[in-house]
């Protein structure tokens, strides 16, 4: 059986490139197939509904998985609308801000997997080009790939795929991403090397904290432009955290590593010379 899964891209949060990209890394797996639809860096309600529509009515896929900033914001609200009533199981991926909207998200019928660590930019013209864009997001997705996080995203939809092959009723998650639950997904074998993920996953959590300071808060030019350049420092050093933890791991030779087999299968192997099983 091969599992048809949608995918919704609005607008941009660390986790949006590499949603699709984690459920199928070697683009050898035969059980499922990914339909991407996407409106861009924008996320208004009039972008949202069309791509949602069409998701909805045209592909229908067995399960849709929504992913962008701010859940409660007018077009992810748009978005929920649409699924909420189009009778296809959906989860919603989002940043922190969507915590306040996830009992609405529930009664909504809805899934919700809630990411504290993956934060807004520095979004200030005088300060935000594509080159800053860029490198801000892969010292994000570094983050979230580092602590555990993303692997906790891959998980969740794992599970609803794997039901959909058994043919139970889709589990729609209810997560929210701390920096606990990252790093038990990555079965850290130095504590040292769990102590420096934790910290990245806070640090990162404080990216968002000082952005929204300098991109909302703060009127005078001279003054958010170093708030926001202190912000994307922030999750440099954080995606550098990250990489001390891999190193340490890599010394020992304790890297966990849970690739997908052909069938979808998660296998686990931690010694670099091992089979996966």
């Amino acid at each position: 059986m091969v599992v048809k899964i949608g995918i919704l891209k609005c607008g941009n949060i660390g986790m949006s490139p590499v949603v699709d990209l984690c459920l199928d890394e070697r683009a050898d797996r035969n059980d499922i197939d990914v339909r991407v639809l996407g409106s861009g860096a924008k996320m208004g309600p009039e972008q949202v509904e069309e791509v949602a529509k069409k998701m909805v009515e045209e592909i229908k896929p067995d399960f849709i998985v929504y992913i962008g900033p701010n859940p409660a914001a007018p077009g992810p609200k748009k978005a929920r609308e649409i699924l909420s009533a189009g009778g296809i199981p959906a989860v919603i991926i989002g940043d922190a801000p969507g915590i306040k909207d996830k009992d609405a998200m529930a009664e909504e019928g809805l899934g919700y997997v809630l990411i504290k660590c993956d934060p807004m930019i520095g979004a200030r013209r005088q300060f935000l080009d594509p080159v800053e864009m860029a490198m801000f997001n892969a010292d994000v997705i570094r983050v979230l790939a580092g602590t555990g996080a993303l692997r906790v995203v891959q998980n969740a939809i794992d599970d609803m795929v794997f039901a959909v092959e058994e043919g139970k009723e889709i589990p729609l998650p209810k997560i929210v991403i701390t920096e606990q639950k990252a790093v038990e997904a990555m079965d850290f074998a130095n504590p040292y090397a769990k102590a420096k993920a934790m910290a990245a996953f806070v640090m990162a959590e404080k990216v968002a904290d000082i952005d929204v300071k300098g991109c909302f808060m703060t009127k005078e030019m001279e003054k958010y432009i170093p708030i926001v350049a202190s912000a994307h420092e922030t999750i440099r050093y954080a995606a550098k955290l990250v990489d001390e933890a891999r190193e340490l791991e890599k010394a020992t030779d304790a890297v966990s590593r849970k690739p997908h087999a052909g069938d979808g299968k998660i296998l686990n192997k931690c010694k670099l010379m091992a089979k996966p099983e």
